[in-house]
């Protein structure tokens, strides 16, 4: 099979790239290395890509933006599917920069359609997030949910991505599947989030800002399920879906903590936050659809998966020499 994949150098798409590879698909990756967080992390994880061993790697650093450049890339390969992983993530950073956000997101995924639909790409799988559903929906969230109310500009760009792919599915009967991500953590995992962010501040003995009582709810999802998740979309086309994947149980910022703490050995040093603007209360996952299309069934509980991710963290500082990566 040979795979088109976007963010290869990226937390989601590193795994889902190696992956392919050890199972022998040719993926033709494609990433800009952009400085959103250290590219010396997005570098060890291409290092990690170009020493697997089967399957073929061919890299472009290339912006999705850039139409002409990716027009090319279709023009010297026929595709298979398209793994589209690559985004300008973070509820934060989009509030602050909100256009390029929407430049990232929105232009880059419309791209990716349309050449898609010009060269007769069998088969189309997009990243989206569970933070579309905002705070009017109901938990356990369901892909059936409206959906029309998202509180931040980062999950309006995801949900435009959905209601694009629709379009194009109506349209030109393409196929596409669109796969909400309920907050991924794992090794290499990136920097801003939460998992990453306390295991390096704890262990470096630097206070973490935890916003809020520590009450809000996530359903953390380590990342070996998110790619198994990943992988079943790419092998079963579907003719237009979105599908809830989610770490099969939920668990307070608090609870994070606690599990880090015992995992780094050390306790946490607390600076006190408000509510962060843009942060929904709670994400819950239905996996009802999920387990139904693409025998989804996330395995990893969040304490063996906090254990593999400090493991993970401890190797990656000896390589570093104590890198802290500026969080």
């Amino acid at each position: 099979m040979k795979v088109l994949l976007t963010g290869g150098a990226g937390f989601v798409g590193g795994h889902t790239c190696e992956v392919l590879l050890k199972r022998g698909d040719e993926v033709v990756l494609l990433d800009n290395v952009n400085d959103y967080y250290d590219q010396r992390l997005k570098e060890h994880t291409l290092d990690i890509l170009r020493s697997v061993p089967t399957g073929k790697l061919t890299e472009y650093l290339i912006d999705l933006r850039d139409l002409d450049a990716v027009t090319k890339v279709f023009e010297e390969h026929k595709f298979d599917v398209i793994c589209h992983l690559a985004a300008q993530a973070g509820v934060r950073h989009s509030i602050q920069h909100a256009i390029s956000n929407v430049q990232t997101n929105i232009l880059a995924t419309v791209h990716l359609l349309e050449l898609s639909r010009k060269h007769n790409v069998p088969n189309f799988v997009m990243a989206s997030s569970s933070s579309v559903y905002g705070k009017s929906s109901t938990p356990p969230f369901s892909e059936d949910q409206l959906c029309n109310k998202p509180i931040s500009p980062y999950a309006a760009t995801k949900r435009s991505c959905e209601l694009f792919a629709h379009t194009y599915h109506h349209l030109y009967n393409q196929n596409v599947t669109c796969l909400r991500f309920f907050t991924v953590y794992g090794p290499r995992g990136r920097p801003d989030m939460a998992a990453y962010k306390f295991i390096d501040r704890i262990y470096h003995d630097r206070a973490i800002d935890k916003y809020g009582d520590g009450s809000a709810i996530r359903e953390f999802t380590y990342i070996s399920d998110i790619v198994d998740g990943v992988i079943a979309a790419i092998d079963n086309p579907r003719p237009y879906e979105i599908v809830n994947l989610g770490g099969g149980a939920t668990h307070t910022l608090n609870e994070l903590i606690s599990t880090i703490e015992k995992h780094c050995g050390k306790k946490a040093l607390i600076n006190q936050m408000p509510d962060q603007p843009g942060d929904v209360p709670l994400t819950s996952a239905d996996q009802k659809r999920a387990q139904a299309i693409l025998n989804f069934h996330p395995k990893v509980s969040l304490d063996d998966g906090i254990r593999q991710t400090v493991h993970w963290y401890l190797m990656y500082q000896k390589l570093n020499k104590g890198l802290t990566n500026g969080v």
